[in-house]
């Protein structure tokens, strides 16, 4: 055999090892021989091994002290802490609002409850899961929706329309009238003894539906089952108010006027008068690549509510999305905002930049998916949101970075806020709620389309925290 004939042997005979549906022998000494071991590896292994990744990946050239003018921003003041829970879609959306009361009333700083909200929400979920196991019960156990139903019965996530149809519904009262709780502050050992419950009781609703009972029982037997549920939220947050007494005051704590009475639904519409329509009067919007673009969309169960609303979104592409944020923040509007923050945030620093972090050099490696394919492969999608209050415009008016108020405390990020560039809104920013009076014809003719409606499992379910 010549020399060539001899290669070609021995490179057939090597892909032959290799192409295996298991890991061979053959197939492990291949990977083996494909390390290398040089000294730069084992200086590599060394430090890798041994600290964070992200400690060594964090690109130095990059974490010079950040550019934090912008030549559009919202008024506002104070910044809000979530803390260990996951409730930024609350935090988020009740920011929003909170600008307007501090300008009917004339004061610096005004928080509103969230724990307010966040009980009743936990409570409309827990009847939406519910009263979904009794709209299911004809269909097998194993079933994909019963299945979503018992794996996702609760949570302490949400979206805009989840504060929508709870403002509207249960409306708001100050922070000092409802004050936080240890379990409100730190929501995972509560949510996880719920979703416990909810389990037992759904598994109750659908025994009592194999052994013939209607709907009227069903219902009766989960109104009961409520009872208990509130009980444990009781326990946990406190029960709401249904009436308070209440003033503004100055900044050295003195009350501006005589106090007056409310209910929460009459504090609302005071606070944040002339009340919209939280849900009707604006848009939900979307940049998903994965899907076409100019086309309505509705997502299965993803809402609060049970008679509220599913998440419902224009999926638009990135230049058309930005001209309706820009003119909402030109015209002092802050809006609802998430996206993916977990990629690439510099928390140190508050900034969020592709230029962040060099893991490719680090580990030898490359990473080439587009926003489209980390779509789909549920590499990236919206985890986060925030409030958005700012924008830099260059001369040719083209946004060069953006600023998000923030709900993890004053101290965190840069002064409670994060920063992104441009290029970082392009690839990780997901979802954005404007007023429809900034949308243009064309984008309210593309509201009237039938939505596409999306199954709970779709990687869009919106699930904010």
């Amino acid at each position: 055999m010549n020399k060539r004939l001899f290669i070609s042997a021995f490179a057939l005979l090597t892909l032959s090892a290799q192409a295996q549906p298991t890991i061979t022998p053959q197939v492990l000494q291949a990977l083996q021989q494909s390390y290398t071991n040089s000294p730069t590896d084992k200086a590599l292994l060394n430090a890798i091994s041994a600290n964070p990744l992200k400690s060594l990946a964090l690109n130095r050239a990059n974490t010079a002290t950040p550019d934090t003018y912008f030549n559009v921003e919202v008024p506002y003041s104070g910044i809000s802490d979530q803390k260990s829970s996951g409730r930024c879609w609350l935090f988020a959306g009740t920011n929003v609002l909170r600008a307007r009361a501090m300008q009917k009333f004339g004061v610096n700083n005004f928080f509103f409850s969230q724990i307010h909200l966040f009980f009743y929400d936990q409570l409309e979920k827990s009847n939406l899961f519910l009263q979904g196991i009794i709209d299911t019960r004809s269909l097998p156990i194993d079933d994909q929706m019963v299945r979503w139903l018992f794996q996702n019965p609760l949570s302490d996530g949400g979206t805009y329309t989840g504060v929508a149809d709870l403002v509207m519904k249960y409306g708001l009262v100050p922070q000092d009238v409802m004050a936080e709780t240890y379990n409100s502050n730190n929501t995972s050992e509560i949510d996880n003894v719920l979703k416990r419950k909810l389990r037992e009781f759904g598994i109750a609703l659908r025994e009592k539906a194999e052994g013939g009972a209607g709907q009227k029982a069903l219902e009766q037997m989960k109104t009961e089952q409520l009872k208990t549920i509130y009980r444990m939220l009781v326990m946990a947050y406190g029960e709401p108010v249904t009436q308070f007494s209440w003033a503004p005051k100055d900044g050295s704590g003195k009350p501006k006027s005589e106090p007056k009475t409310y209910t929460p639904l009459e504090f609302y519409k005071e606070a944040c008068g002339p009340v919209d329509d939280l849900y009707a009067d604006y848009v939900m919007l979307m940049n998903d690549p994965s899907r076409p673009y100019n086309k309505v969309y509705e997502i299965d169960y993803d809402r609060h509510l049970y008679d509220g609303h599913n998440w419902l979104y224009v999926n638009l592409e990135l230049d058309d999305l930005k001209q309706l944020v820009i003119a909402s923040l030109k015209d002092s509007s802050a809006m609802y905002f998430s996206c993916d923050v977990a990629k690439s945030l510099n928390r140190a620093t508050g900034i969020l930049d592709l230029k962040n972090y060099d893991y490719e050099s680090l580990l030898g490696t490359t990473f080439g998916m587009n926003k489209k394919q980390r779509i789909l492969t549920f590499d990236s999608g919206s985890s986060h949101a925030m409030t958005l209050v700012a924008v830099d415009l260059n001369s040719d008016g083209k946004p060069v970075k953006w600023k998000v108020q923030n709900s993890w405390g004053a101290s965190n990020g840069h002064a409670g806020h994060l920063i992104m560039t441009d290029e970082w809104f392009n690839e990780y920013m997901f979802r954005v709620v404007v007023n429809r009076k900034y949308c243009s014809e064309q984008i309210l003719e593309i509201l009237k389309q039938k939505p596409v409606k999306l199954p709970a499992w779709d990687p869009m379910f919106a699930e904010e925290k």
